[in-house]
C-alpha cells in the first residue's frame, strides 16, 4: 500500500499537494499531518466533503510499503510504514541532502503544487471546482500571489489552467487574508511592541520576539504577515516562545536577504521568501543572537550607484566644436558625455549623440557644443542609493549621469567638491531593475575558489581583496578564470583586473606586504612580485591557511608574480588594425573581448566577493556549450578571433554558434590584411593545444586555410602523423631532447614539411616564421629525403652518416611522418644506439702524429667510426691499428 505525506504546521502548498498527488495516484491514500495553518483548517472544514484526505485520528495500522513525500524532504513516523519504505519526494526545495535509496523529482519553481499541476494538465484530468481553489491557493501563498522573485513563468501557466479548471479567486482571497483572533492579536501587540532593528549591508531587517500565553493555541504564522505588511521591512524574524520551544517563522521582501539560510541554521527550512524553524531548549535571547551570527550569509550587500556605475568616463569641454565631439562619439560609442569646465572640473552640461546628429543636420558643425548640450550640474555619488539615482533621472531627463568622488578632492591648488569618477547609464538603471531572459542559478564562485585554489591562493586573493576594498576599488577575476572556474577547472593564473587604479593597488599590496612592484603608467598596469618574504605575510595573516609542509611544495602552488590590469576598453579605427586602447568600466571592459563566455567576472573585494558579473550572457553560453561573438563587428575588428573560435570550440568541446559561423565566413578575406606574424601566433597557441589536429580539421572546414593559400589544406596523412607525435612525446629520450617551444614547432613542421616546396616556402613567408624554424623545417624534409634514399642493405654507417646533421627535434618530425617500418627501425636505432657511438681516437691523437688539421682528419675520424659502427672494429686497438693503415 502507498501513503501520501507532507510536513507538519501545514500551509496550502503542502496540502494542496496532497490532493493533487491522490488525483495523480487514486490508489495511494492522502494522509493529513497533525497540525495544519488555521487559514487551511478552516478551508478543510468547509469543503471537508468534496476532499479525500484521511485524518490522523481516523488513520488505522496498515503495512505501508511506499511512501510518496509532497513539499517535504523529511519523512514523519507513522504507524505501519515498514523499516525500509520506498520513496518518492516531489518538492520545490532544492536544498537538501538526498537519502541515497529515495527517487527525487524536486525542481526550482514557485510551489510544489505547480509540478504537480503540470502532471494533472499532460495526464488531462479534470478537477472540480473545490479542488482547482485549493491548488490555487498553493500556488497563491507559495509565491505571494505570483508575485514572490521565486515565481517562474511554468507557476503562472500552472495557476492559468486551475482558472480555466474553474478556480474561485474570491474563495483564493478569502483564506489568504483570514482575520487575526483575539489572543492572535495579542501576541501580535507583543511582538510590534518588540520590534528591534538591524542594519545588515544596508537592508532594513526587523526582528521581535515575545512568549505566547500556556493556552496559546493558533497558529503564528499569518502574525507574521500581518507584521511584515505593516513594518515593510527588508526581512522578518518573529520569535514566539512556545513553551519549552521557540517558533521562528522568517519572512523576506527582497531578493537580497534569504531567509531559508537562516532557519537552515536554526535547524528548519524553508525558501528565500519563506522559511520557519522550531528550537529546543534555548531562550529567545539565545536564538536571537544565533540569528544576528547567521544573518550576514543570508544577506547580498544592497545595491548602489557604486554597483551599476562605470569607473572612467570620456569628457568634453564647453569649447569643443559639434565636429571634433562627432569624431570622439564615433570613436567610442557612448550615448552621452559630461562636458567639464577646465578649470573647476565641474559638471556643467552633458553633450547627447542625438543632439550632436541634429547639429550637424542643420550645418552646425562649427559651432561650440555649449550652444547644444543640456545645460546644468546633475551629478551622483556612488554610495547614493538605486531608488534616488532613478529619482535623478526621471526629475532631469539625462540619460547618462555623471557619478562625482565622495567629498572634496584637490585640483590644482584649489579644494573642489565632487570630482567625476565614472558615469552611469539608464541602460544600466534598466538592466539592474528588469535584466530580461531567464536568469540561471548563481553559482557559489565563492564556494568554488575556496575548493578550486591551492589554500595559499585562496589566501592571496582574500588579502589582495581586503585592500583593493579599503581602497574601494572594484577588483575582478575576468575572462578565461571564470569560465574555467565554472567548467570546474583549477585556474592557471591570478591576473586581476581593477576597476580603478591598478598602480595604486599594487602599491598599497607591496606597502603592507612587501614584494617588488613594475609598474606602466602609459598603460595602466603593474605586476607584484611575490618572493617568500611576501607569502609568509601573507599566510601569517590567515591562520586559518595551512603553511606547506616544505618550501618547494609552497613555490609549486603559487606563482611568483601577479598582473593587475586597469580595466579598459578598445576601439578599431579600421578593421584589422590593432586596436587603441582607453581606461575604461569593467563592463566596457567585458565588451571588448572575443566571445560570450570570456565576459564573465567575479568580484573579489571585501563583502563582493564570489558575485557573478555577466552582462553578456556568457554564463547561458557556458551551459548551452557555444561560442558566440558579442556584436556582428568582432571579426572585423580583428579577424584572428577566427582562429580562436575554433581553437576554443574544439577544446572545450563546445560548438560555434550559427550566427558566429555565418560572420567567420563573411569575415575570412579580411584575414590577408592581418600580420604573418598575428596568424601564426594564432597557430603556434593551437599546436600547444592537448590535441591540435582537431582545430587543424576544423580550420579546413571553415576553409580558413584556404584563404593563407588556396592550395593549403588539411589532409587524413597529416591527422595520422598528429596522432602518431603525441605518444612520441611521452617516450623519454624524446621528451629530454626538447626545448619549451618545441611542441608547437613539432605540430607545425608536421604540417608543412610534406607540403610540394613552393607552397611550403610561400606559406612560411606569409606567417613570417622565424629563421630557425624555416631552417628545421627545411632540414626535416631532407632528412625524410635522405632515410627514404638508402639502401635496402643500409648498414649503420650509411644511417649514422645521413641523419648526423639534424638536431633531434627535427628527426622527430621525420620519426612521426615515417610510415615504413624498415625507415622506422632505422631512424629509432640511430636515435638510441648508433648516435652515441664514438672513436677512441681523437683530433687530438692525430696531431700528436703529426698529421695537420684539415680534410684528411674528417676522413680518417669517420672511417673509424664507421668501422666502429659497422663491426669491423670493436675496441680501440682496432681503433689504432686502423689508423695505421689509413695514415700508410
Amino acid at each position: 500500500m502507498q501513503l501520501i505525506m507532507t510536513h507538519e504546521n501545514a500551509d496550502f502548498d503542502a496540502i494542496a499537494s496532497l490532493l493533487a498527488a491522490h488525483k495523480l495516484y487514486p490508489q495511494a491514500m492522502p494522509l493529513l499531518p497533525r497540525r495544519v495553518n488555521r487559514n487551511v483548517d478552516q478551508f478543510l472544514t468547509l469543503y471537508w466533503d468534496a476532499l479525500p484526505f484521511v485524518r490522523p485520528s481516523d488513520w488505522h495500522k496498515r503495512k505501508i510499503e511506499r511512501v510518496l513525500l509532497v513539499d517535504t524532504h523529511a519523512l514523519n513516523s507513522v504507524r505501519g510504514v515498514v523499516k525500509r519504505p520506498s520513496v518518492h519526494v516531489i518538492d520545490h526545495h532544492t536544498d537538501y541532502q538526498p537519502h541515497e535509496r529515495w527517487r527525487y523529482q524536486v525542481e526550482a519553481v514557485g510551489a510544489t503544487v505547480t509540478l504537480l499541476a503540470e502532471q494533472l494538465q499532460n495526464s488531462g484530468l479534470a478537477l472540480a471546482v473545490e479542488e482547482a481553489t485549493l491548488l490555487l491557493l498553493g500556488i497563491y501563498e507559495d509565491t505571494g500571489a505570483l508575485t514572490y522573485d521565486t515565481t517562474t513563468p511554468r507557476d503562472l501557466l500552472a495557476a492559468a489552467w486551475l482558472l480555466d479548471q474553474g478556480a474561485v479567486l474570491a474563495v483564493a482571497r478569502r483564506f489568504l487574508n483570514l482575520p487575526l483572533t483575539e489572543k492572535q492579536y495579542a501576541l501580535y501587540d507583543q511582538l510590534f511592541t518588540a520590534v528591534t532593528w538591524h542594519d545588515v549591508y544596508g537592508q532594513s531587517v526587523a526582528i521581535t520576539a515575545a512568549t505566547a500565553p500556556d493556552d496559546f493555541d493558533e497558529e503564528i504564522s499569518g502574525i507574521a504577515h500581518r507584521l511584515r505588511e505593516a513594518l515593510t521591512p527588508a526581512a522578518l524574524f518573529m520569535l514566539v516562545q512556545l513553551q519549552r520551544d521557540v517558533q521562528v517563522v522568517a519572512r523576506s521582501a527582497s531578493d537580497k536577504v534569504d531567509v531559508g539560510v537562516v532557519a537552515k541554521a536554526l535547524g528548519g527550512g524553508g525558501h528565500s521568501r519563506a522559511a520557519a524553524a522550531r528550537v529546543s531548549g534555548k531562550s529567545l535571547t539565545a536564538v536571537t543572537a544565533d540569528i544576528l551570527c547567521v544573518l550576514p550569509q543570508a544577506v547580498k550587500p544592497l545595491a548602489q550607484v557604486a554597483d551599476l556605475m562605470s569607473y572612467g568616463l570620456q569628457t568634453l569641454r564647453p569649447t569643443v566644436t559639434v565636429a571634433e565631439a562627432a569624431e570622439v562619439i564615433r570613436r567610442f560609442g557612448y550615448e552621452g558625455y559630461p562636458v567639464l569646465d577646465p578649470d573647476s572640473k565641474q559638471v556643467v552640461g552633458l553633450l547627447t549623440r542625438r543632439a550632436v546628429d541634429r547639429a550637424l543636420s542643420h550645418n552646425m558643425s562649427n559651432l561650440p557644443i555649449s550652444r547644444i548640450m543640456k545645460s546644468g550640474t546633475v551629478t551622483v555619488r556612488p554610495s547614493d542609493s538605486i531608488d534616488h539615482l532613478q529619482k535623478v533621472m526621471l526629475s532631469e531627463g539625462w540619460g547618462q549621469i555623471p557619478v562625482v568622488a565622495e567629498g572634496d578632492q584637490t585640483v590644482g591648488d584649489r579644494t573642489v567638491n565632487g570630482v567625476p569618477i565614472g558615469i552611469v547609464t539608464r541602460t544600466d538603471l534598466l538592466d539592474y531593475l528588469f535584466k530580461p531572459g531567464p536568469r540561471l542559478a548563481e553559482p557559489e564562485l565563492r564556494q568554488l575558489l575556496m575548493e578550486r585554489l591551492p589554500p595559499p591562493l585562496w589566501a592571496l586573493v582574500r588579502a589582495v581583496g581586503e585592500v583593493a576594498a579599503d581602497l574601494g576599488l572594484p577588483l575582478y577575476f575576468v575572462g578565461g578564470i571564470v569560465r574555467d572556474l565554472l567548467l570546474g577547472q583549477s585556474p592557471t593564473d591570478l591576473d586581476m583586473v581593477v576597476e580603478g587604479d591598478a598602480i595604486l593597488l599594487a602599491r598599497q599590496l607591496q606597502q603592507r606586504y612587501g614584494g617588488e612592484v613594475h609598474a606602466h603608467g602609459r598603460f595602466g598596469t603593474a605586476k607584484w612580485t611575490l618572493d617568500t618574504a611576501v607569502w609568509q605575510a601573507v599566510l601569517t595573516g590567515h591562520p586559518l591557511t595551512p603553511l606547506p609542509a616544505h618550501p618547494g611544495i609552497l613555490a609549486a602552488l603559487t606563482p611568483s608574480s601577479i598582473d593587475f590590469v586597469t580595466a579598459r576598453t578598445e576601439f578599431y579605427r579600421e578593421p584589422s588594425a590593432l586596436p587603441e586602447v582607453t581606461h575604461g568600466s569593467i563592463k566596457l571592459d567585458l565588451h571588448r573581448r572575443d566571445f560570450t563566455i570570456n565576459t564573465l567576472a567575479v568580484r573579489l573585494d571585501g563583502a563582493f566577493l564570489g558575485q557573478l558579473l555577466d552582462f553578456y550572457g556568457g554564463q547561458r553560453d557556458l551551459a548551452q556549450g557555444i561560442i558566440r561573438v558579442l556584436h556582428s563587428l568582432s571579426f572585423v575588428d580583428d579577424p584572428t578571433r577566427i582562429l580562436r573560435a575554433v581553437r576554443l570550440e574544439q577544446r572545450l568541446g563546445f560548438h560555434i554558434e550559427e550566427r558566429t559561423a555565418e560572420l567567420i565566413v563573411n569575415a575570412l578575406p579580411l584575414l590577408d590584411r592581418v600580420s604573418g606574424s598575428r596568424i601564426r601566433h594564432e597557430f603556434e597557441l593551437s599546436f600547444r593545444e592537448e590535441n591540435p589536429a582537431p582545430v587543424m580539421s576544423r580550420l579546413a572546414e571553415l576553409t580558413v586555410l584556404g584563404h593563407l593559400h588556396p592550395d593549403l589544406t588539411w589532409t587524413d596523412e597529416a591527422a595520422a602523423a598528429f596522432a602518431r607525435l603525441r605518444p612520441l612525446l611521452q617516450d623519454p629520450f624524446w621528451r629530454t631532447t626538447q626545448e619549451d617551444e618545441t611542441p608547437a614547432f613539432l605540430y607545425f613542421a608536421l604540417w608543412v614539411t610534406p607540403l610540394a616546396e613552393p607552397l611550403q616556402a610561400e606559406l612560411m613567408e606569409r606567417l613570417r616564421v622565424r629563421k630557425m624554424t624555416r631552417l628545421d623545417v627545411q632540414a626535416g624534409s631532407q632528412a625524410w629525403a635522405a632515410l627514404a634514399q638508402l639502401p635496402p642493405d643500409a648498414r649503420p654507417s650509411q644511417v649514422e652518416k645521413a641523419l648526423r646533421p639534424y638536431r633531434p627535434r627535427v628527426l622527430l618530425v621525420v620519426r612521426a611522418l615515417l610510415t615504413d617500418e624498415r625507415l622506422i627501425a632505422l631512424l629509432e636505432r640511430y636515435v638510441h644506439e648508433w648516435r652515441g657511438v664514438k672513436t677512441a681516437v681523437t683530433g687530438n691523437d692525430l696531431r700528436a702524429l703529426g698529421l695537420k688539421p684539415g680534410p684528411r682528419f674528417g676522413a680518417i675520424l669517420d672511417e673509424l667510426l664507421a668501422a666502429r659502427l659497422d663491426g669491423r672494429i670493436a675496441d680501440e686497438a682496432g681503433e689504432r691499428a686502423l689508423l695505421a693503415e689509413l695514415i700508410a
